[in-house]
């Protein structure tokens, strides 16, 4: 009996003298690893096609909304005809009339293999349990056959993430990743390629860049000008080493909100700089480790990432799941790499921007956003804000070394400094290695080390240790000592203490636990940890524990003041509440030019915009000239700090609102806002379709966006850009994209600001990327009734809103917690050019 073929579906539906799908007349490469393949297709309905490889074919489901990183979220999966292996490589339009007519984007690839005890087979079983090696989708998933309904006939199953490393909250896998893993190209540019046939779909985004091309024209009669061309891309080169940052030892841990703590990993401080596949790894003095970790330096590449230069450490866990020095060592003494991780926690580079001078807290949520794609071993270290306290208590009784607190607010400098501090849970020292003295254990190399430190320019004793070693490394390190030999002691050491002693010179560097130093300056029950060989002999000095650093208050006065009548909350209230969020406030308030609106006398009194300041604020509000229209310069305020935030308070402002640009770079606008204001009367679920709408249109183009409820009545569609375009740019482009999407949809949209026209409609606020104007900033409270506050959201988050108020300063605690949610890590930033269309 002839063996039915697997592609007779697949072949029977569709003319291969009009699509350019491949007919899989050809025999299947065979692959060393079987393959996964995701494609994005817009055909009836956007969806994202799963095929996996078994036995020669593709076996294919197609997944309403995207496959899902959250556990929690099983996502429909509708079994479809298998597909021909050629099909793993194709990408681009299917016609109209065709099967599937539509546009088509290779939105990910790789590997995969059932988890152990699995097979393939499961599939006709109704379950599948399998690993993935994506670019995208990675770690453990499962798809499980639905019973049928009645005398439904088609399929439907459930993709389903596993919890694991690859895990997490929200949408963004979908939401980040919107070009081509083969190309590169935006769904609007597959679909409007001139070599390929146009589908429907690619037709409907032609005829809304068509809209776009209309609009332009008209700006162009009626500005007189033509849009300027955006300056060619430069070749990815790899940013240069830059030195690192490092911490105050403190005997406590900072108590305010104004600090963000982090787990202090225990092991080598590595600077990571990346361009595309090019990777170049260095440790905390600049040499160059990159073969050492090299398995950390092809994730990286894998990543294919932006020119960037990335701080962080990279660890290795022991037994208990620890991150353990002594693993580190041995790994790297095995030349091994398994079980390695790197943690990265901050950027200082991203593209062609210097990012050491903002804060904080704004270079860490844009180092989330770039690593959103990124799984092990690469890790984006989590961070807590307020709370150290409880963080140090769990890592010291989980036997980690301790935490690092970091001012929010704070730039990064290339040296030590007060604004990062570490807490250690037991004192933990680097000391120069002055000789060893002999054992009176037979077979034992040495019995103790001694210890030195730099003190004034002299090297001084510091004591010896005589434990921490097992036998490999007793062996290991006296073979390392015996090269180092020398004839006379490196630093005065007591005469009693150098009897039997064997000297070296001062090279190697040793790290040591310890319970305190001695009133003569001598290490009490000393431990050996390992050898460093990031750190100079010359370099290593006592650490002296210190008193953190508190910024000092910004005194509030008249708080009981009642800034809003109907809910009776005061200006204490407000100033409570802004010095809470300043750590989420800051990544998009901080050294941006500001309007503020300030009601010295509570909102239901006279209120006015504030954007120059004479000095009457105080010393913590910046100020930078701006050229105006007419000529003249105006000096406009910026805060840096929390302080600045404060000062503002204390002046009255209720509402903080900013520029689309830096302080530093006020001609480089660097974020697009829409704002959706719709008529009255209009529902709320309408705006949020808008916004869904305006968020897909610009997905199309390339563009990751995000959204904001703006405490009033609407919301905003944020879209970071990458400085580099002017203001007649950045102007032009949202006001094209705004009368395209009014052009397109005339009964829905409006573009213009006439009350008059906007009768049923919601006007597409593109009004606020001119240069000076501003757009409230998230976390700002509004001048309004009950406070309400503007509350950055994930996409999902926005469906379920009713309003476009739901928070306000009341619920302090509910918008803390959830800001440290998964979900909106890297929220309102992405590297990404403003398209030239």
């Amino acid at each position: 009996m002839a063996r039915r073929d697997p592609l007779d579906a697949y072949r029977r539906r569709r003319d291969f003298t009009r699509t350019a799908e491949p007919s899989g007349e050809e025999a299947p490469q065979a692959a060393e690893r079987p393959i996964f393949i995701v494609q994005k297709h817009d055909a009836t309905r956007l969806h994202w096609d799963f095929r996996l490889e078994v036995d020669g074919v593709l076996k294919s489901w197609a997944v309403t909304r995207g496959p899902s990183i959250d556990p929690a979220d099983k996502r429909l999966a509708v079994r479809t005809e298998d597909h021909p292996m050629a099909y793993a490589e194709f990408e681009g339009s299917i016609p109209k009339g065709e099967y599937g007519g539509g546009t088509v984007m290779l939105w990910d690839r790789g590997h995969w293999a059932p988890v152990p005890g699995k097979s393939a087979d499961d599939i006709e079983e109704g379950h599948l349990h399998f690993r993935l090696w994506g670019e995208r989708m990675k770690g453990e998933w499962l798809l499980v056959r639905m019973k049928p309904r009645g005398k439904e006939k088609r399929e439907n199953w459930l993709l389903r993430k596993i919890e694991d490393a690859h895990a997490g909250t929200g949408d963004t896998l979908v939401e980040r990743n919107l070009t081509s893993v083969l190309t590169g190209r935006s769904m609007a540019q597959i679909a409007s390629d001139a070599g390929g046939r146009q589908s429907l779909a690619g037709k409907k985004r032609q005829a809304f860049a068509d809209v776009m091309e209309r609009a332009a024209a008209h700006n162009r009669s009626e500005a007189g000008h033509k849009r300027r061309k955006a300056a060619p891309s430069r070749k990815a080169v790899l940013p240069d080493f830059e030195p690192v940052q490092l911490a105050t030892l403190v005997d406590a841990v900072p108590a305010s909100n104004a600090w963000m703590h982090e787990i202090k990993f225990d092991g080598y401080r590595i600077l990571a700089a990346v361009a595309g596949g090019k990777v170049r790894l260095h440790t905390r003095t600049g040499l160059d480790w990159t073969e050492r970790f090299a398995g950390i330096a092809q994730a990286l590449a894998a990543l294919d990432l932006p020119p960037a230069l990335i701080d962080g450490e990279v660890v290795a866990f022991d037994a208990a799941g620890n991150p353990s020095f002594s693993a580190l060592q041995a790994a790297l003494k095995e030349e091994r790499e398994d079980g390695m991780a790197y943690f990265a926690f901050d950027l200082l580079r991203l593209s062609d921007q210097d990012l050491k001078a903002l804060p904080n807290i704004e270079r860490k949520e844009r180092l989330a956003a770039l690593l959103a794609d990124a799984g092990p071993p690469l890790y984006v270290a989590d961070h807590v804000i307020g709370a150290g306290g409880a963080l140090f208590d769990a890592m010291c009784k989980a036997g980690q070394e301790g935490i690092i607190a970091k001012r929010a607010d704070a730039p990064y400098r290339g040296d030590r400094t007060r604004n990062w501090v570490k807490v250690k849970c037991t004192l933990r020292q680097e000391f120069v290695l002055l000789g060893w003295t002999q054992s009176p254990a037979r077979g034992r190399p040495f019995g103790a080390l001694l210890l030195g430190q730099w003190e004034g320019g002299t090297l001084t004793y510091k004591g010896k240790v005589g434990t921490g070693f097992d036998a490999a490394l007793l062996e290991d390190l006296s073979r390392t000592m015996a090269p180092l030999a020398a004839d006379t002691p490196p630093a005065d050491v007591p005469r009693a203490e150098a009897r039997r002693a064997h000297w070296l010179r001062p090279e190697l560097v040793a790290e040591i636990a310890f319970a305190q130093f001695t009133a003569d300056g001598r290490v009490r029950h000393a431990s050996f940890i390992g050898l460093r060989q990031d750190k100079k002999a010359s370099d290593v000095t006592p650490e002296i524990r210190e008193k953190p650093v508190e910024p000092a208050p910004i005194t509030i006065t008249h708080p009981d003041r009642v800034l809003f009548p109907e809910s009776g909350q005061t200006k204490g209230d407000l100033a409570a509440y802004y010095q809470a969020v300043t750590p989420l406030m800051l990544p998009f308030a901080a050294g941006r030019p500001l309007s503020l609106v300030r009601c010295p006398q509570g909102r239901a009194k006279q209120c006015f915009f504030q954007k120059h300041d004479s000095g009457s604020f105080g010393e913590h509000v910046h100020h930078v000239p701006i050229t105006e229209k007419d000529g003249a310069s105006e000096d406009y305020l910026y805060i840096e700090d929390a302080e600045g935030l404060l000062s503002c308070v204390q002046m009255g402002a209720i509402e903080f609102h900013g520029w689309a640009a830096m302080a530093q770079a006020v001609e480089r606008p660097d974020r697009m806002i829409f704002d959706l204001d719709p008529d009255i009367g209009l529902d709320f679920a309408q705006v949020k379709k808008a916004a869904f709408d305006i968020r897909r249109q610009l997905a199309d183009l390339g563009l990751v966006s995000f959204a904001l409820l703006s405490g009033g009545k609407g919301v905003h569609v944020t879209v970071p850009l990458r400085p580099g375009h002017d203001w007649e740019a950045h102007r032009d482009f949202a006001q094209r994209f705004a009368k395209a999407m009014a052009m397109s949809e005339p009964d829905r949209f409006i573009a213009t600001m006439s009350k008059a026209k906007r009768k049923g409609r919601i006007f597409i606020d593109w009004l606020r990327n001119q240069r000076g104007s501003t757009a409230v900033l998230p976390y700002s409270v509004r001048a309004r009734e009950g406070a309400p506050v503007a509350v950055p959201l994930d996409w999902e988050e926005l469906e379920r809103m009713e309003n476009a108020h739901p928070f306000g300063i009341a619920d302090l605690s509910r918008l803390i917690e959830r800001a440290g949610g998964k979900s909106l890590a890297g929220w309102g930033h992405a590297d990404q050019p403003l398209p030239e269309l």
